[in-house]
């Protein structure tokens, strides 16, 4: 479960509203689940761990709203990248 980047701000300290920016790609992860089994049944692991940064697919993910706050539930094949 990630949550998604907020609104960009231009260099010139202009907000930029929703409707005039296209959907962010980037996320801080906020929980991470035990990974997932392959067809035998081992556990593969999830290199990810709360607080990691990442990139994911444009479209990917499942919205969610909890306690007032809007997240991105993901699978790891739409997990691109990991930034250091």
């Amino acid at each position: 479960m990630v949550k998604v980047d907020e609104a960009e701000t231009t260099r010139g300290g202009i907000v930029l509203p929703d409707s005039a920016q296209q959907k962010s790609q980037k996320a801080t992860v906020v929980a991470v689940g035990e990974g997932r089994r392959s067809k035998d049944g081992k556990l593969i692991p999830i290199d990810l761990q709360v607080g990691d940064r990442i990139v994911f697919a444009k479209y990917g993910g499942t919205e969610i709203r909890h306690d007032g706050q809007d997240y991105l539930i993901l699978n790891v094949s739409d997990i691109y990248a990991k930034q250091a």
